[in-house]
């Protein structure tokens, strides 16, 4: 394994870490910023092992480490949808609920 190849590698685990961490604070913001090069360093990964400077296992792991990843994300990404729709309908009910005593209230003057 080349020095190259072996930087290429360790940029692409820092990156999943990365990835991890934000999903794991719920960093939506971060994740998209470390979401949007991922494919510049999963590139010389990729040529790398097409030049066999790295083991296709190395590169199948840290790609089922990325597949993995995603469905993480994308499970996360559906909770969250769910948890601010619900919220907004609760906004929705308090909104109806504090009209609706406001007219009865009104009426008792």
């Amino acid at each position: 394994m080349s020095d190259e190849a072996n930087e290429a590698l360790a940029r692409l685990d820092d990156r999943i870490a990365e990835l991890q961490q934000a999903l794991q604070d719920s960093d939506w913001q971060r994740l998209a910023e470390l979401n949007g090069d991922v494919r510049s360093l999963v590139d010389p990964v990729m040529t790398a092992l097409e030049n066999r400077q790295l083991s296709a296992a190395a590169v199948q792991r840290r790609l089922g480490e990325l597949d993995e990843f995603v469905r993480h994300a994308d499970e996360a990404a559906r909770e969250a949808r769910q948890e601010a729709k619900d919220a907004l309908d609760q906004v929705g009910q308090n909104r109806k609920a504090a009209s609706a005593y406001a007219r009865v209230s009104s009426r008792n003057k």
